[in-house]
């Protein structure tokens, strides 16, 4: 299950994604998930589901490998369904004792579902096909207007980029730790839900300590570099825009006026 989670790893390929200035991605990937709340109907259902289809045939990551991320949300998508499914109110489809399934409850965890799971997808693209240091640059410069107004955009950036390099590491100790108790005897999936809980104490606490070694070592290692903030820094890798981040601008706002479009007609 830990190995199954795909946001925050980068998966190196030679395509058309992978080669787009990161605050294009930025842009897209907010264009894409605010359309996943705009979205209503059969139609904008299609062309939402062609529109990621073609995004990941594009970045040429496997879609097998990508799917995998939606192992770790299947708790989230099953309260999500329920919660829709017995709270929302309208003409009754099923009832039973004291629940009552609805034709609009039923509709709204259907839609829910879906948005969750190609919401997980779409993040997925995003950071699949960009790297952590691309995705500070991206953000920076996206954001960098609001330094105007004394809001720290570099420092910001960079507690996001170190939060998402740190999510495969973090993942990876945990694997270990936890193979580590095993092979002393503990205990991670019998017993009831109390003793489920008391059994993951051996798991978290080596967990926090070695998090928190990490993250001093990255910090001693920021000061011996001399970093003290992004004020004055320059970049060894100044980010360009090209042709192909145009074509990819445009052809998110055209996606995004689309998904409304539909909306409005249908």
């Amino acid at each position: 299950m830990l190995r199954d989670i795909t946001i925050g790893q980068y998966y190196p390929a030679d395509s058309v994604i992978h080669k787009l200035d990161p605050r294009t991605k930025l842009m897209g990937a907010l264009l894409y998930i605010v359309s996943l709340f705009v979205f209503r109907g059969v139609a904008g259902f299609a062309a939402v589901t062609l529109t990621l289809i073609f995004i990941i045939a594009l970045s040429k990551v496997p879609f097998g490998y990508m799917v995998r991320g939606l192992k770790a949300i299947v708790v989230i998508l099953v309260i999500t369904i329920v919660f829709n499914l017995f709270l929302t109110p309208g003409e009754p489809l099923v009832e039973f004792w004291k629940f009552r399934i609805t034709w609009q409850g039923l509709e709204n965890a259907g839609f829910m579902a879906v948005r969750l799971t190609y919401l997980i997808l779409g993040s997925s693209v995003l950071t699949l096909t960009t790297t952590p240091n691309q995705l500070t640059d991206g953000m920076e410069q996206a954001l960098k207007p609001l330094n105007k107004i004394r809001i720290p955009v570099h420092e910001i950036s960079m507690m996001m980029s170190i939060a998402l390099r740190f999510i495969p590491i973090l993942i990876e100790e945990t694997d270990k730790i936890m193979k580590a108790q095993l092979a002393r005897g503990a205990e991670f999936e019998s017993g009831n839900l109390i003793k489920k809980a008391k059994s993951l104490v051996p798991l978290l606490v080596p967990l926090f300590i070695s998090a928190f070694r990490r993250a001093n070592d990255l910090a001693m290692a920021m000061e011996a570099r001399c970093y003290h903030g992004g004020q004055g820094r320059t970049k060894m890798k100044p980010l360009r825009y090209k042709r192909k981040d145009a074509a990819a601008y445009l052809l998110s706002v055209g996606y995004f006026a689309g998904v409304i479009a539909l909306r409005i007609v249908f």
